[in-house]
């Protein structure tokens, strides 16, 4: 018999981003990686945000979304912004739910650069590096990503001198 083309529409979604990503994706390992770095700089987080106002974003879905515009090479916060609203991976490795909202990505870009200034990013990838388990994930194979996200970052100034990409590279 042939299905239908007909879309049903749905009153409650019941899907579990746990379970649709599956148990030896890559980005599980990255993840819980991250949240080993990211559970080390609570006391950093603490003292970039008042006790009172508004809620923002938490820094640590900024910093996971963050890691993906890497990882994925997306190039603007509003392309990153349109893949958190519709792709599962992204939102799972983030911990957005299936209907919580996606943020406007100029409110995407002031929350970062808060965490851009007050030097948590660089402090986030250092943690990261630093974790001995990163070591067997990282190899000499060739491996593209745009260098101007990570340098906006502010991780360029940490490096060495021999490290620093130079103008006109």
């Amino acid at each position: 018999m042939r299905g239908s083309d007909e879309r049903s529409g749905a009153l409650f979604s019941y899907v579990d981003l746990e379970a649709r990503v599956r148990p030896d994706h890559p980005l599980r390992t990255i993840r819980r990686l991250a949240n080993a770095a990211l559970a080390d700089l609570s006391r950093d987080f603490e003292a970039l945000y008042t006790a009172f106002g508004r809620p923002s974003i938490a820094p640590e879905k900024l910093l996971r979304a963050m890691l993906l515009q890497a990882f994925y090479g997306i190039r603007s916060e509003r392309q990153l912004m349109e893949r958190l609203d519709f792709d599962l991976l992204f939102r799972w490795f983030v911990g957005l739910g299936v209907d919580d909202a996606v943020w406007d990505h100029s409110t995407f870009s002031k929350n970062r650069d808060r965490l851009l200034e007050g030097e948590i990013a660089a402090k986030f990838l250092t943690a990261l590096l630093a974790r001995p388990e990163v070591k067997r994930l990282l190899s000499s194979d060739h491996f593209s990503v745009d260098g101007t996200l990570i340098e906006a970052w502010g991780v360029d100034q940490k490096l060495p001198p021999q490290g620093r990409r130079r103008s006109g590279q």
